[in-house]
């Protein structure tokens, strides 16, 4: 079956060796998506020390630029929000910030109908506090 890896232009540059998606057959495996901004060391959402560290975070910006960037993707890999089937959640905080996230998925998912799988985890390679997985159809 022939595969095709995706890089968008608009989507943050990935952090490791990976492309931001890959095409196989009629789907389409989206690498985790975070809420950092193309060309830029910003993150929505989060105020770092000087250190790195994070001092605060909004979960809501930081969810909101993580959907963005999924659009990104999966428009530029001729997808669209409609065609995503499954969706893995990774939070750092699921006590703190899952109603609040669950709150946005709700709305920006409604008529969707993925599968998700919600999943806390102790950090990500990045200073987020939220990260997607996502598999959408072409």
């Amino acid at each position: 079956m022939e595969t095709t890896v995706i890089n968008s232009d608009r989507a943050p540059e990935p952090v490791g060796a990976y492309p931001h998606a890959r095409r196989v057959g009629h789907l389409l495996f989206l690498s985790g998506v975070g809420p950092r901004e193309r060309g830029t060391k910003v993150i929505p959402g989060v105020t770092l020390a000087e250190d790195g560290t994070i001092i605060d975070y909004d979960i809501t910006e930081q969810t909101l630029s993580v959907f963005r960037n999924i659009r990104y993707i999966l428009e530029d890999a001729g997808s669209a929000w409609e065609n995503i089937v499954d969706v893995q959640v990774f939070l750092t905080d699921m006590k703190q910030d899952f109603r609040t996230f669950n709150a946005l998925y709700t709305e920006h998912f409604a008529g969707v109908n993925a599968c998700r799988t919600t999943i806390e985890i102790g950090a990500l390679p990045t200073p987020i506090a939220v990260e997607l997985k996502v598999i959408a159809t072409i």
